[in-house]
């Protein structure tokens, strides 16, 4: 029989963890698609030495798993960080985990904003140019706009994948909601129920976005 004697006393502790999940979350999908926005501009340059580095950093990412990836940066952020500043400050664990996210899932932006920029035609490029702009005004205010709008359902689902993922948190002891569920359950005696509602949580939050996605990509594509 399943049973959570102690859930009512659990939830400000649940909600904390969410907080923290949904905090980390926001911040690496946007420093993820800043740094990945930057590396497809750096892709599709004609400069060699940055479309070479750029496929280089996508490449890397992409074929190393994320968990080797938050535990590498869990001790070299704050080492290079200490390197750089001259100081021994503690960094902690989010923000280690937080710079593994947004370089990690980086990668995985990049590719989805170079499809949504090839995907614009080359005329608009064209008739850019002919009225004057030059190559970053023409990204800026014609191409990234429109390839934006085309690849919004590609980079939501992604950010769905990042909200599963921030699970793996729990590996370096970061108090998000998976790690407080499991600490409650240890500590209740529970924790065969707290995981699966830990799971059922991550798994409703995760089909209400991915139905909302699609819901989405029907309307922009009428």
């Amino acid at each position: 029989m399943l049973h959570f004697s102690d859930l009512q006393g659990s939830l400000p502790g649940l909600w904390e963890g969410m907080k923290v999940t949904l905090q980390m979350l926001i911040m690496a999908v946007l420093g993820g698609m800043i740094l990945g926005t930057l590396l497809a501009l750096a892709r599709l340059s004609h400069n060699k030495v940055l479309a070479a580095l750029g496929g280089a950093y996508v490449t890397y990412f992409r074929s190393i798993p994320l968990l080797m990836v938050i535990s590498w940066f869990y001790f070299a952020v704050p080492l290079i960080i200490g390197w750089v500043t001259g100081t021994n400050r503690p960094i902690g664990a989010f923000t280690s985990c937080l710079v593994a996210f947004t370089m990690f899932e980086a990668a995985y932006y990049a590719e989805i904003v170079r499809a949504g920029i090839q995907a614009i035609s080359r005329g608009q490029m064209n008739a850019a140019y002919a009225l004057g702009m030059t190559y970053g005004q023409t990204m800026r205010l014609v191409v990234l706009p429109q390839a934006f709008r085309k690849m919004t359902p590609l980079l939501l689902q992604q950010s769905i994948i990042l909200f599963q993922d921030t699970s793996l948190v729990y590996a370096v002891g970061v108090l998000d909601f998976f790690n407080v569920a499991y600490s409650k359950g240890n500590i209740t005696g529970e924790l065969q129920q707290y995981i699966l509602l830990a799971g059922a949580v991550y798994f409703v939050i995760s089909f209400s976005a991915s139905r909302l996605v699609k819901h989405l990509q029907k309307r922009m594509t009428v």
